[in-house]
């Protein structure tokens, strides 16, 4: 009885932990401290731990016989989701705001698992949207991307 290597969970369990690797070396380069508790340093060790352990799972599942086979990936659903994601970075780049690129990731997102309601999506994204950055800005005293919207609730 042959083993067999599971080349894509190998690859994406060493990618992840060099993810993890890059995430550490520029977390201790960090240069910012705290006066109080756990600083800002604190996450990106907390990211890179699961990363870590992402990876290592990866790695386990990888020469592990007997796993069933993913499906195909759908083109078109990962097709969305990533105009989605370009979407977010192109309307934050030239001032759109936090807010409207939520929207936009969000409805296209919802669309890419098969929601066929994109008015409806991009009401529920703005909401969302205005409600993460209210959170952000009010309660947490952290800024986002600022653009027309924001200016109207600052």
């Amino acid at each position: 009885m042959s083993r067999t290597i599971d080349r894509p969970a190998l690859v994406v369990g060493f990618l992840l932990l060099a993810v993890a690797a890059i995430i550490a070396f520029d977390a201790s380069r960090q240069t910012i401290t705290s006066n109080y508790g756990v600083g800002p340093t604190a996450m990106p060790y907390v990211v890179c731990t699961g990363m870590v352990l992402l990876g290592l799972a990866h790695l386990f599942v990888a020469f592990r016989d007997g796993l069933p086979k993913p499906e195909a990936a759908d083109g078109r659903a990962l097709l969305w989701v990533g105009g989605g994601l370009v979407g977010l970075i192109a309307c934050i780049a030239l001032g759109g705001g936090f807010i409207v690129a939520t929207a936009i990731l969000f409805s296209c997102t919802a669309r890419g698992f098969g929601r066929d309601a994109l008015p409806t999506d991009i009401a529920i994204g703005l909401v969302l949207g205005t409600a993460i950055y209210l959170l952000f800005l009010k309660l947490l005293t952290l800024s986002l991307p600022t653009g027309p919207l924001e200016a109207l609730l600052s």
